[in-house]
């Protein structure tokens, strides 16, 4: 989960794996998967910073990392 800022002031967290698309159009507009767009005060760059911290946190981009690493090579 990652937190981000309506344009009102308000907090909100959403599931950073629910994401599919970020816009700047020029406020930053957030897709989720679902259907649902979300409006926010931070960039897309905050964003994408923010979402590659939570996979972090919960192993997903480690665990590709390493997969690269013992794979080696292609054939």
């Amino acid at each position: 989960m990652i937190a981000m800022t309506r344009l009102n002031g308000t907090e909100l967290i959403i599931n950073a794996l629910l994401i599919e698309s970020i816009e700047e159009v020029p406020d930053t507009l957030i897709t989720l998967t679902t259907g649902k767009k979300i409006v926010a005060l931070e960039s897309a760059a905050e964003i994408t910073s923010r979402i590659q911290h939570y996979l972090r946190q919960i192993g997903l981009v480690a665990a590709g990392t390493r997969m690269e690493q013992t794979e080696g090579p292609s054939s």
